[in-house]
């Protein structure tokens, strides 16, 4: 049954500490996106989902400051991220961005330790405090074992697990992360995914770019469609993963069944004979 509250009922508010208000974003002069806002709701997982090429990434690089908007704004607590202080956006958001290199024979301890920089300066010294939240980010991400071993020697899986980390060191309320479950395989995509659910229902914001549709199905609160740079849906998963929206994003026919695990939907695609 549905329950509809009193006209005289406080009504919830969301509050937005993210949002991008008509952009349009370009690389090298190329326009790839236009017109292009989003609202991210503080406190959710929101997963960006789209085929390729259609500028997930792109949106998510604005979002960071990463790319300056050809036109609109990206606002960050209510001020244009443009003129935020780059310590001041470091302090508040925190970024992994697809493709990560770090330095010549660095450790994993030295990497992740590299998290607590914005939170440096002349009057504040590396603490004891620091020392366990780059303890404690490590355990997370399973890569504490890893500490003392050169990032260069690690397999693919174990680098992208000591950038999280290094991101989870941050500390920061938002999250940003354009593909975190690269080069991982189902296990510990799974694992990183769990613990970005985690991090959210402790109170972290999250942005994440994904490939996989079931997968942000199954953990998103919030998910954002995209296609051809516009974003053609967004809102809960049961509300935009639908038959109609799969062919019209991805181009594939498919049944939305219910996650037997979850109740989340499920993508299964149509056998064409």
């Amino acid at each position: 049954m549905t329950t509809h509250p009193s006209p005289s009922a406080p009504q919830e508010q969301t509050v937005t500490r993210l949002t991008a208000d008509d952009l349009t974003l370009a690389y090298d002069g190329r326009v790839v996106a236009t017109g292009l806002s989003v609202s991210i709701p503080d406190g959710s997982f929101t997963i960006i989902v789209g085929p390729n090429a259609c500028g997930k990434s792109t949106l998510l690089r604005a979002l960071s400051r990463l790319l300056r908007p050809v036109k609109g704004q990206v606002h960050l607590d209510g001020q244009a991220i443009s003129s935020l202080p780059t310590r001041e956006v470091a302090r508040r958001l925190g970024l992994l961005p697809q493709s990560s290199i770090a330095p010549d024979g660095i450790t994993v301890a030295d990497l992740v330790a590299r998290g607590r920089y914005p939170h440096q300066g002349l009057l504040r010294q590396w603490s004891r405090e620091d020392e366990r939240i780059v303890t404690e980010a490590m355990a997370a991400t399973g890569v504490a074992d890893l500490s003392d071993r050169a990032v260069d020697e690690l397999s693919g899986g174990q680098r992208q697990r000591v950038w999280i980390a290094m991101a989870l060191a941050q500390q920061t309320p938002l999250l940003l992360l354009d593909e975190p479950t690269t080069f991982l395989d189902i296990a510990h995509q799974i694992e990183v995914l769990e613990l970005c659910r985690t991090l959210q229902q402790q109170g972290r914001t999250l942005v994440a770019v994904l490939h996989d549709l079931n997968q942000a199905a199954r953990y998103a609160t919030h998910l954002i469609a995209m296609r051809g740079g516009s974003v053609v849906a967004e809102g809960a998963p049961g509300d935009v993963v639908t038959p109609e929206l799969v062919e019209q994003v991805f181009g594939l026919p498919c049944r939305i069944i219910e996650d037997p695990e979850t109740g989340t939907p499920l993508v299964v695609p149509r056998v064409v004979r």
